[in-house]
């Protein structure tokens, strides 16, 4: 069994619903990181998400596309916020990778409101992602941002300029937020009507450190136990339409895509509320 796949927005790429988060492999030497190329290939994962910005990430994932890059949508993105910063850091990613192109350049975690004007602005990184299109650098243009504000800073930057991909936050927590799921509900509308990818982070959240000892490569506590991982991603992939990013602690790889080849049903919020009270869930966004 393998995962299903779903139109990846308007690329004409049929990617699997799981995403495989290649933040996992940021601070994990080569010889831990391979061997999770073999569980993705086992499950049919299809699409890799990475970022510049995530350690040694894109160096890691180096040796695995020098054979399986027509197996993969490669996804990288960039912090910068002005144009030339941008190209720099995009030149920087594509020798990093060992490719000649990007099949999704995101503008990474876009929510401050001054920053957010400086990169759709003239002279800002959305001119050097335009610019890298028109050369067959890149193929399409995301966004990506987190916190209880970014579906709506989401759909402000749909308005500013016609992304390809959007990419936030979605698990049961932070959705029992009226704002934030007015607005993801909004959000999702926009997506489909303009047929634009629409990809979620942060399934498996549990609840931030809070000073507790860190026992995940993840910033905030991961769940970690079969049963209520599957919970958690059976109630993500239950809304239709979305993509599901893996986790960034690498060793619960394994455990997410399991759980997602079994999907079949919606966890029901009422099992949803069960397992928060149960573990004493908190939100990782206020």
């Amino acid at each position: 069994m393998t995962l299903p796949q779903l139109p990846y927005g308007r690329t004409g790429h049929l990617s699997s619903r799981m995403i495989f988060g290649a933040a996992a492999l940021g601070k994990v030497p080569q010889d831990e990181a391979d061997p999770a190329l073999d569980i993705l290939l086992a499950h049919g994962v299809n699409h890799i998400d990475v970022a510049a910005s995530y350690g040694d990430a894109e160096l890691r994932l180096k040796p695995w596309l020098r054979q399986h890059r027509k197996d993969f949508f490669l996804a990288t993105k960039t912090n910068e916020r002005r144009a030339e910063g941008a190209r720099e850091e995009l030149h920087r990613s594509l020798d990093r990778l060992g490719v000649d192109r990007i099949d999704l350049w995101q503008l990474h975690n876009l929510s401050d409101p001054i920053q957010w004007d400086t990169a759709l602005s003239p002279g800002g990184a959305i001119e050097a992602a335009v610019e890298a299109r028109e050369q067959g650098l890149v193929g399409a243009i995301g966004v990506t941002g987190h916190g209880i504000q970014v579906p709506a800073a989401h759909r402000r930057s749909l308005a500013r300029f016609d992304f390809d991909s959007v990419l936030l936050p979605y698990n049961y927590l932070t959705m029992r937020h009226p704002y934030y799921a007015e607005n993801f509900d909004a959000l999702q509308a926009a997506c489909r009507e303009r047929n634009v990818a629409m990809q979620t982070i942060k399934s498996i959240a549990y609840r931030p450190w809070m000073g507790r000892p860190r026992s995940a490569a993840t910033w905030y506590d991961p769940l970690t136990e079969q049963p209520d991982v599957d919970r958690a991603v059976h109630w993500a992939l239950g809304r239709s339409g979305i993509f599901v990013i893996t986790s960034s602690e690498l060793s619960l790889l394994p455990k997410v895509l399991d759980a997602a080849e079994r999907f079949e049903t919606v966890t029901a919020d009422g099992a949803m509320e069960e397992m928060v009270g149960r573990l004493a869930m908190e939100p990782i966004f206020v």
